[in-house]
């Protein structure tokens, strides 16, 4: 049969770190000396790294040199990974270590689509890391959501057609980047905020293979 992908983000998705994001990004703040909030917090989902700590400092109107915000994101990923070692396979969000292996043992290829730079490391910790045929993060990508590149980059990888992938977001950034591709899109969260997606559920545990937009009687495996 032609092949077929589903390519996931991490946070949000698979696992939530977005409480540890927050928690690292608003030490970094209180450090500099102004606060930061969960909802600025939720602002930054499927943003890099880098750009995160530019749009962070223009919140708390502070400047620094390039030499100081390396030193500040390099502090804050430690604070970071603090948290993420504490990781283990109950940080797994709900039904999405059972909706990999589905979808894994109907044939279809699995990747990872993700800005975090910290991705092989948690899956590793949560005991995932042997699902994904392909893992594509920050450390290969050069540009973030909404640009496509990292999803091209997975669908690339495993030699799949882009409009033969769904992509599974929780940030309106990451379902632009999946549309911008011309793969089709799922949500995970809110379906008001996600409304650029074919549809959205709660989490993985309410998708079944019948609801990936590309099953029809020829694709699934016999």
């Amino acid at each position: 049969m032609e092949g077929y992908a589903c390519i996931f983000d991490l946070d949000g998705v698979i696992v939530d770190t977005a409480k540890y994001h927050f928690l690292a990004w608003r030490k970094l703040a209180n450090a500099l000396g102004f606060d930061f909030t969960e909802n600025q917090n939720e602002s930054l989902k499927g943003i890099s790294r880098a750009e995160s700590l530019d749009i962070i400092l223009a919140w708390g109107n502070v400047e620094l040199t390039h030499a100081e915000k390396d030193e500040w994101l390099k502090t804050k990923n430690n604070w970071y990974l603090e948290h993420v070692l504490t990781m283990n396979e109950e940080a797994i969000l709900p039904g999405a270590k059972e909706f990999i292996t589905i979808v894994k043992n109907a044939g279809f290829k699995i990747a990872l689509g993700s800005a975090s730079k910290n991705a092989v490391s948690i899956l590793e910790k949560v005991g995932l890391l042997n699902q994904f045929d392909a893992i594509i993060d920050g450390t290969k990508t050069t540009k973030s959501k909404p640009d496509p590149q990292v999803f091209t980059m997975c669908a690339d990888e495993l030699g799949i057609a882009y409009k033969n992938c769904v992509v599974f977001e929780d940030a309106e950034a990451g379902i632009e980047a999946a549309l911008s591709a011309g793969m089709a899109a799922i949500g995970i969260g809110n379906k008001t905020i996600l409304n650029r997606a074919l549809f959205a559920v709660n989490d993985l545990s309410e998708m079944t293979l019948e609801k990936l937009p590309f099953i029809n009687s020829n694709t699934i495996p016999h």
